[in-house]
C-alpha cells in the first residue's frame, strides 16, 4: 500500500511538471486540461484525506518549482544571492505555493458527496476560489494562473470578458473535471451527460469570442516601441550610464511614431537629474512627430522615491508612479525584521520604493487614454480595470532582464494578453530585453520583437472605448457562481447523507 502511494505521488509531481508546458513559451495548452483532468481522478482514488493531501502538494509543487524556476536567475545571477540560499529559497516558495493545490486536495477529500459533485462543483470550485486568494495573499502572486494557459488560442478565452481570468480558469477546472468523469463512468448515462456537458462549455465559449464588446475610436496611430536590451548586470553601473542614455536616445529619434514608449526605468536616473539637454532633444523630437513620448525612470517628491513614466511631447507633462510593488525587490515587508535580507544578502538597487497611489489618472497623450501598468502591475486584473471604461489604450512597461533567459518574459506577455481579452483594449509592451509586443485587443499577438535583441518595434495601434461585463463587475460574478457551486455541493451531500433521525427497516433473515 505505501508503495501505492509513493508512486502515486511521483505521478502527481510528474503531472504538476507537464501542466508547465501549458504555458509560454510551449503553449500546449490542451496538457493542462488532460494533466488537471488526471490529478482529479488521482483525487478521486485516494484513500483518505492524507493521501489526497499529499497528492494535491506533490502536483503542485511539480508544477510550481518548474514554472517559476527563474526566480533563482533574478536572486542568484542579479541578485548576489549565495547558489545554495537561491535554490532553497527558490524551492521554499514553490513549497509554500504547493500548499494551494494541497489544501484543495484535503478539503475535496472531507466531502462525501457523488463522484459527479467532486468532480464538477468541488474540485473546480475549490480549485479557483484558491488561486483567487494566491493572487491576494501577501500582496498576492497570481502567476501561473490555469487560465493563461489558454491564451490565445483556446475556445475557453472567449468567458475573458464576462468572467476575466478566473471565469477561464473555472472553464479548465470543469472541463478537467468532465474529462476525468467520463473517464470514470465512460458510456453510461453519467458518462454522455459529461461529453454532452463539455461541448456545451467549449462551443458556448467559441460563440463568445465572436462577440466585439468595444468600439474603435478614432483612427489607428503610429507606435513605436523601444526595446534597449541594456545587461542587467550593467545597467545600474555609472560607467554605463551615458551609453544607456545614448542608445535610447539613438532609438527615439530614429522613428517618427505618434507614441514612442520606452521601458521601464529604461533612464536608471532620478528623473530631475536627466540632463536638460537630454530632455529637450526628446521633447523636441515628439513634438515634430505630433505626438509624445513616454519614459520609464525613478522619481523622487519629499525623499520618497517611486518607479515611474513620464512624458514629453505635444501634451503636457504627465507621469505615473508604479503602486502593486515587487517584495523584497522594490519594498521590504516587515522592514524591522526584515530589513537584513536586502541590506546584507540581495544586492538590488533602488530596492526600498513608495508606493505611487490607486487612484492616479490616465495618462492624455497621442490623443489617447492610456493606463499604464509597471512590471508586473498587468498581473493583476481587478486592478487594470480601475482604469476603465475611461482608458482607451492599455501600455506595459517592463524590464523582465532580471530573468536572463527564462520563459519568464514570455509566461509575462501571455499574462498581458488575457488583460486585452479582459478589457477589450489593445495592449503594448515595451520591454528592457524582451517580450516586446503589440497585442490586439482579442489577445492575439499583432507584432512582436525577438528577445535580447536591440530593436524598434514600430505598428498600428487602435484605441477601443465601451465597457466589457468583466470591467463593469470585475472577480464579483465568478466569485458568486463559486460560492453558488460550493453551496450545490453541500446540499447534495446533505440530501445524499441517509437521516439520522429515519426509520431503520431491518431485512428479513
Amino acid at each position: 500500500m505505501k508503495f501505492i502511494s509513493t508512486y502515486r505521488f511521483i505521478i502527481a509531481f510528474c503531472l504538476g511538471l507537464l501542466t508547465v508546458l501549458g504555458f509560454a513559451p510551449f503553449s500546449l495548452s490542451p496538457l493542462v486540461i488532460f494533466s488537471l483532468a488526471a490529478l482529479f481522478w488521482l483525487w478521486q482514488q485516494a484513500n483518505g484525506k492524507r493521501v489526497a493531501t499529499w497528492l494535491g502538494f506533490f502536483f503542485g509543487f511539480g508544477l510550481f518549482s518548474a514554472g517559476i524556476g527563474w526566480l533563482y536567475v533574478a536572486q542568484h545571477d542579479y541578485g548576489d544571492m549565495p547558489l545554495l540560499l537561491a535554490l532553497s529559497t527558490t524551492a521554499l516558495f514553490a513549497a509554500f505555493l504547493a500548499l494551494f493545490p494541497a489544501l484543495i486536495g484535503y478539503a475535496q477529500a472531507k466531502l462525501r458527496a457523488p463522484s459527479w459533485v467532486r468532480l464538477i462543483l468541488v474540485m473546480p470550485a475549490l480549485w479557483v476560489l484558491l488561486e483567487w486568494i494566491r493572487g491576494l495573499l501577501f500582496t498576492g502572486f497570481p502567476w501561473l494562473t490555469l487560465a493563461y494557459s489558454q491564451v490565445s488560442a483556446s475556445p475557453l478565452v472567449g468567458y475573458a470578458p464576462i468572467f476575466g481570468v478566473y471565469g477561464v480558469s473555472l472553464a479548465v477546472t470543469i472541463s478537467a473535471g468532465l474529462l476525468a468523469l467520463l473517464w470514470q463512468m465512460r458510456w453510461n448515462a453519467q458518462g454522455k451527460a459529461a461529453l454532452a456537458a463539455l461541448l456545451l462549455l467549449w462551443g458556448g465559449a467559441a460563440a463568445l469570442r465572436a462577440v466585439n464588446w468595444t468600439q474603435p475610436e478614432s483612427e489607428p496611430f503610429k507606435v513605436a516601441l523601444l526595446q534597449g536590451n541594456i545587461p542587467q548586470d550593467l545597467k545600474f553601473h555609472e560607467e554605463t550610464l551615458i551609453d544607456t542614455l545614448e542608445t535610447y536616445r539613438r532609438l527615439v529619434l530614429q522613428t517618427d511614431a505618434r507614441l514612442i514608449i520606452l521601458p521601464e526605468t529604461a533612464l536608471p536616473l532620478l528623473r530631475h537629474n536627466l540632463p536638460e539637454n537630454y530632455t529637450a532633444i526628446l521633447r523636441k523630437h515628439a513634438r515634430q512627430s505630433g505626438g509624445d513620448i513616454l519614459i520609464g525612470t525613478f522619481e523622487s517628491d519629499n525623499n520618497l522615491h517611486y518607479n515611474s513614466v513620464f512624458t514629453l511631447g505635444t501634451a503636457n507633462s504627465q507621469n505615473y508612479r508604479k503602486n502593486h510593488l515587487v517584495p523584497f525587490g522594490e519594498f521590504i515587508p516587515l522592514r524591522p525584521a526584515l530589513g537584513w535580507i536586502v541590506n546584507e544578502v540581495l544586492n538590488i538597487p533602488m530596492s526600498d520604493l513608495a508606493r505611487g497611489g490607486e487612484r492616479q489618472q490616465v495618462l492624455r497623450i497621442a490623443g489617447q487614454r492610456v493606463a499604464v501598468q509597471i512590471c508586473y502591475e498587468d498581473v493583476f486584473g481587478e486592478e487594470v480595470i480601475r482604469y476603465l471604461p475611461e482608458a482607451s489604450l492599455l501600455v506595459n512597461v517592463s524590464n523582465d532582464a532580471w530573468y536572463g533567459k527564462s520563459h519568464a518574459a514570455m509566461q509575462h506577455n501571455q499574462i498581458a494578453q488575457m488583460r486585452a481579452l479582459e478589457t477589450g483594449r489593445m495592449m503594448l509592451r515595451a520591454t528592457n530585453t524582451g517580450v516586446t509586443s503589440i497585442i490586439r485587443r482579442d489577445g492575439s499577438i499583432q507584432q512582436m520583437l525577438p528577445q535580447h535583441a536591440e530593436g524598434v518595434l514600430t505598428g498600428q495601434a487602435q484605441g477601443y472605448t465601451g465597457s466589457t461585463p468583466y470591467v463593469r463587475w470585475g472577480n464579483a460574478a465568478v466569485l458568486i457562481i463559486l460560492l453558488m457551486m460550493l453551496a450545490l455541493a453541500k446540499l447534495v451531500q446533505y440530501r445524499s447523507l441517509p437521516s439520522a433521525h429515519s426509520p431503520q427497516i431491518k431485512k428479513p433473515r
